[in-house]
């Protein structure tokens, strides 16, 4: 194969993004560059000799279903680039850092949300499905918001369901093992950690918990991701 090829990549990313008060540097830091992500991305896959022949993003938005209610969870279809870049900088600038209440969130339900996007299954190229989780708080277990009117019935039950959807082994889930990739900025927690340790193709950054992302940079968190697909 000669060294001008350069293999093709239909890539969907799911972002899921810790919406409490504390989270201002990090969601100013996505508004910041959300036309620009695009572009970059690409150029950075092109000098590895990689092309992106379809890329199309989620947002996942959480804070705390017993606190937050209705604002818990804002959940988006995927945005195909160039083409929805405009419609996509709109949903990022409708997030504000606001609520949470107590200091866990309802980030594993998110998670979940992202597990089960509608990922792209197109033949012909090679696929790369990631999610990326941006948050400064420990998760509440799973269904403690199950209460509120608000919360999907759908959900996994515990952890374990969880990790079904996630997939293990030779045992898929809702995403394609091979595709599947996951990047955990969040703070040294009990369940952060789990996932971590036991999931496949987890690659997780401690945040400094309370701290809001204040340290995370750009161009390391798009570099990072480029180097998952």
């Amino acid at each position: 194969m000669g060294s001008n090829y350069k293999a093709k990549y239909d890539v969907d990313l799911v972002f899921v993004i810790d919406a409490t008060g504390s989270m201002t540097d990090l969601i100013d830091m996505v508004k910041e560059n959300a036309l620009r992500f695009h572009v970059d991305l690409c150029n950075i896959m092109s000098a590895k000799k990689k092309i992106i022949n379809q890329l199309r993003i989620r947002l996942i938005a959480f804070r705390d279903y017993m606190e937050d209610g209705e604002n818990a969870m804002m959940l988006t279809d995927f945005f195909t680039f160039p083409e929805q870049a405009e419609d996509f900088r709109e949903a990022v600038n409708s997030i504000e850092a606001d609520g949470g209440g107590d200091e866990p969130e309802d980030g594993l339900e998110a998670l979940g949300f992202a597990i089960r996007s509608d990922w792209c299954n197109n033949s012909g190229t090679k696929k790369r499905h990631v999610i990326v989780v941006w948050s400064d708080a420990s998760t509440h277990e799973l269904g403690f918001g199950s209460s509120s009117p608000y919360y999907n019935k759908d959900m996994a039950k515990n952890f374990d369901e969880l990790t079904r959807w996630w997939g293990f082994g030779q045992t898929s889930g809702y995403i394609d093992n091979r595709a599947k990739r996951l990047l955990l900025y969040t703070p040294d927690a009990p369940d952060w950690n789990k996932i971590s340790s036991n999931w496949e193709n987890v690659i997780h950054f401690q945040s400094v918990a309370g701290n809001g992302l204040a340290e995370a940079d750009y161009s390391e968190i798009i570099n990072t991701i480029a180097q998952t697909v």
